[in-house]
């Protein structure tokens, strides 16, 4: 049985009380991580090689180089990064404690590669303390998209790059999150989970102005099939 499969399969009994009821949580990332964790290893676009090619388009990266993955989810892209490139420090951050269980359950022996829990609207690391960022999917459910993108700026050292992946249509980009509330409706969860309702999916000249409120050396975006990517470099 794979990782991945012995995670859904563990997912009932997480979830249930011994009386019975389900924990009460205020995400439903927490309650029903496996939906999330399901789509992201088996469904979503997989970026590795757009990423790569964006972030070291002639090279690889220096040794001892330092890439934060924000909303990180169950490490999808530091996992793959951390095995490639053994030169690089990955660190992985999402709210998401049970999906971070799992991304620290795949990452095992992988010396170059952690995973924390955080506020990526408030990360709690000094300025320029990272080469590299790397965002997938952040904005569909995140307040404050300006305010993310001012804290990535921050956390970047001069000269550093981040590279930015979000879906472009809201019918796929609710996918994940119409499932889990329907099983929260089931459950009797639906009310009270800090996701709002609907997703935020933005069009090409407000995702380029997102960017543009900080003072980028460089800003390029453009879209392929259902994504649409920013790179930005620091000056």
């Amino acid at each position: 049985m794979t990782q991945l499969a012995k995670s859904i399969a563990r997912t009932p009994p997480d979830l249930t009380s011994q009386n019975g009821e389900i924990p009460k949580t205020d995400s439903l990332f927490e309650q029903f991580d496996w939906i999330y964790i399901l789509c992201r290893e088996k469904i979503f676009r997989d970026d590795t090689q757009r990423i790569i090619a964006s972030l070291w388009p002639s090279s690889r990266p220096r040794p001892l180089a330092c890439l934060i993955e924000l909303g990180c989810g169950p490490g999808f892209y530091s996992r793959k990064l951390a095995r490639m490139f053994p030169e690089l420090d990955v660190l992985g951050l999402d709210r998401s404690r049970r999906q971070l269980e799992f991304a620290c359950d795949l990452a095992r022996g992988l010396n170059n590669c952690r995973f924390e829990r955080g506020d990526v609207l408030n990360v709690r690391r000094p300025p320029e303390s990272f080469d590299y960022l790397l965002a997938s999917r952040l904005f569909t459910v995140l307040p404050e998209p300006d305010r993310a993108v001012s804290e990535m700026f921050r956390l970047l050292k001069p000269g550093g790059r981040c590279f930015i992946a979000e879906p472009r249509f809201k019918f796929w980009a609710a996918i994940p999150l119409f499932i889990m509330r329907v099983l929260a409706s089931v459950s009797g969860q639906a009310n009270g989970c800090r996701e709002p309702s609907t997703v935020t999916v933005f069009p090409i000249q407000v995702f380029e102005r997102l960017f543009r409120t900080q003072p980028w050396q460089t800003v390029r975006v453009w879209q392929q099939g259902r994504y649409q990517y920013a790179l930005c470099e620091k000056g």
